[in-house]
């Protein structure tokens, strides 16, 4: 089982937002996951700390 850390896509059509997860790498994108670890949201200017949020420790 290879594990892959992978953005899977939450929001609505046209304002995307991304969880940060731990999947297996056969799962599908937005399948099942073994962990969340963080968040992205694009949406957000490039340079706010909210931008990227995710547990070092974790990852």
């Amino acid at each position: 089982m290879a594990l892959k850390i992978r953005l899977t896509r939450g929001g609505a059509k046209k304002r995307p937002y991304y969880s940060i997860v731990i999947a297996d790498g056969r799962a599908p994108r937005d399948g099942r996951f073994i962990e969340k670890i963080g968040s992205f949201n694009p949406l957000l200017a490039k340079d706010d700390p909210k931008r990227v949020q995710y547990n070092e420790e974790r990852a």
